[in-house]
């Protein structure tokens, strides 16, 4: 729902901040006052187009944010897949603003996006209806969506066959697409195959040859500077000098002075051993640098053919890969689709087979889809029917009209369309067709009535939909909505005093004139403050003790309404 918004620099607006609380919060003001600029804020948070009056002259940045308390898990699918970070207590913060030369900056809990992200993102957020906007309602291609969550878990465990179904028959014709490309084209492609296949397998490459043959060439290239250097360490360690004994053998002398030391002291014993360790380490150490001198520098590879090697592969890593690892899975990729192309024929007609026996399983499933939706909306509509004769609408006939396309898509075979003839003698029409404003308040709210569980949008707002309608139709569009507000958050903006009755929450748009400035403000109304507001809702500017009473029995008959 939708917890708080904060509105600056907007038109007639300075500053506003307005905490919406659950149930039914109720806008109201004169016209003319700006109950417009609340709406006009709001779409704009949540990423819609604006006019370039839309900042308030003489003023640098114009600022809405918008502060979201869901709980629905498709809402926060979408944060995920745009990589924004989401709170844990489920708090979404839109935040938009707008500069002197109309760019716009978008924010979603601190990130920043771009208007399409915002959009997207918060699609699930709000659900902004007025007489002339587009609702997920009167999307037809939501409306089979609407239907399938009102089926329930019947549909599901159906759809999630479906699914599995269709995913693999979309695999099958993506590689039945691929069998039948421009034979020309394939031939090429086979060619191509060949060649590569033929290139690595010639080369004859193993993992970490490259690792080994750069550790040899190092020796190669260093070979007289290691052949020096081995033999000085052998020089002082083995052979020793005409002028001074090599450092094996003066250890040993040293272990003989210590060994005659050990028979008059005990405790040189274990130098006596730590020594003899080192000793025979040493030995072992020198017999291998021996062997190194004798055999590691002896390589009977030329360092020519090393380096061509190296080249070798070095030119495989450009075209087919970073590392062996790389070039030879490029290599077993190669000849699988090799050997695909080669079997085309085959493969043809093995995937057709395949194909065919899963479209009878798809058209099998897809009916089984038909037959559930075909079932609850003929259920469903006739609740709604039942709530649009309770708006006053005694003629009119409502329709879920679930035809069979061609094709199957990700929805079975299915196209759902709400339908409506709102008049005794008129044909049925699709949603978006109804003309008539009260008409089109009443249907919307009987749909929102039958329909709020299965929307996932948890917050509507109604900007004056109530226009068209009046006296006991009025009367039931407040009770109506007063049930819509019972499990999602409504706020509504209306001129009709019955309506406002109703609110659970109301605030007062009002427009004054300081130091010579117009300034918009909004003001979270009391209960003695709001009978005075609905008084005047009722009588207009000049306040009567009719009015007033009346608007009190008005509010108390309302607050009786929502008990019941």
């Amino acid at each position: 729902m939708l917890e708080h918004l904060h509105i600056k620099n907007v038109a007639l607006i300075t500053e506003s901040n307005i905490d919406f609380e659950k149930g039914l919060n109720i806008i109201s003001g004169e016209t003319g006052a700006g109950k417009s600029m609340v709406i006009d804020s709001l779409n704009f948070a949540l990423g819609e187009r604006t006019s370039s009056n839309f900042l308030r002259k003489g003023e640098k940045m114009a600022v809405v944010e918008a502060v979201f308390r869901v709980k629905e898990q498709s809402v926060f699918q979408k944060l995920y897949e745009n990589g924004i970070a989401v709170e844990q207590d489920g708090t979404i913060l839109l935040t938009r603003t707008m500069n002197q030369s109309g760019k716009t900056v978008c924010r979603i809990n601190g990130s920043i996006v771009t208007v399409g992200m915002m959009k997207e993102c918060a699609e699930g957020l709000l659900d902004i209806h007025g007489q002339h906007s587009h609702q997920s309602l009167l999307n037809t291609a939501k409306q089979i969506q609407i239907l399938d969550r009102f089926c329930g878990k019947e549909l599901e465990k159906v759809k999630e066959v479906f699914d599995t179904y269709y995913k693999e028959y979309k695999e099958i014709e993506k590689s039945l697409s691929k069998l039948v490309e421009d034979e020309q084209q394939r031939i090429r492609k086979m060619d191509l195959l060949q060649f590569q296949i033929e290139e690595i397998s010639q080369a004859n490459i193993t993992v970490g040859e490259e690792k080994e043959l750069l550790e040899i060439r190092n020796v190669l290239v260093n070979k007289e500077k290691i052949k020096n250097l081995t033999e000085n360490s052998l020089q002082l360690l083995y052979y020793g000098t005409e002028t001074e004994q090599s450092a094996i053998d003066q250890l040993s002398k040293a272990l003989q002075y210590i060994s005659d030391l050990t028979e008059y002291d005990e405790k040189m014993n274990n130098i006596y051993e730590t020594l003899s360790s080192v000793y025979a380490q040493m030995d072992d150490a020198i017999r291998d640098l021996k062997h190194y001198d004798d055999n590691a520098l002896e390589q009977t590879e030329e360092l020519e053919n090393i380096e061509q090697r190296i080249q070798l592969l070095y030119h495989l890593k450009k075209k087919y890969g970073n590392s062996e690892q790389e070039i030879l899975q490029f290599y077993q990729n190669a000849v699988e689709e090799m050997e695909f192309l080669s079997n085309s024929e085959e493969m043809t007609q093995k995937l057709n087979q395949k194909k065919k026996h899963i479209e009878k399983q798809l058209q099998q499933v897809a009916q089984q889809l038909s037959d559930i939706r075909i079932k609850k909306a003929k259920q469903i509509q006739k609740e709604i029917e039942q709530q649009l004769w309770d708006l006053e609408m005694k003629q009119c006939q409502f329709v879920i009209l679930v035809e069979n396309k061609k094709e199957i898509s990700q929805n079975g075979k299915d196209k759902v369309e709400f339908l409506i003839s709102a008049n005794a003698g008129e044909e049925l029409k699709p949603l978006s067709k109804i003309a008539s404003g009260g008409e089109m308040s009443r249907v919307m709210l009987a749909l929102k009535t039958v329909l709020a569980k299965a929307d996932n949008i948890e917050a509507f707002i109604f900007d004056e939909i109530d226009t068209g309608v009046s006296g006991r139709t009025a009367q039931k569009v407040a009770e109506k909505m007063a049930v819509v507000a019972k499990t999602h958050q409504i706020i509504c903006i209306t001129h009709l005093p019955q309506i406002a009755a109703m609110a659970d929450y109301h605030f007062l748009i009002e427009k004054n004139v300081e130091q010579q400035k117009t300034i918009t403000t909004v003001t979270a109304l009391d209960s003695e403050k709001s009978v005075y507001e609905i008084a005047r809702l009722i009588g207009g500017a000049k306040m009567t003790e009719a009015t007033w009473k009346a608007a009190k029995e008005l509010k108390e008959q309302a607050n009786i309404l929502k008990i019941t």
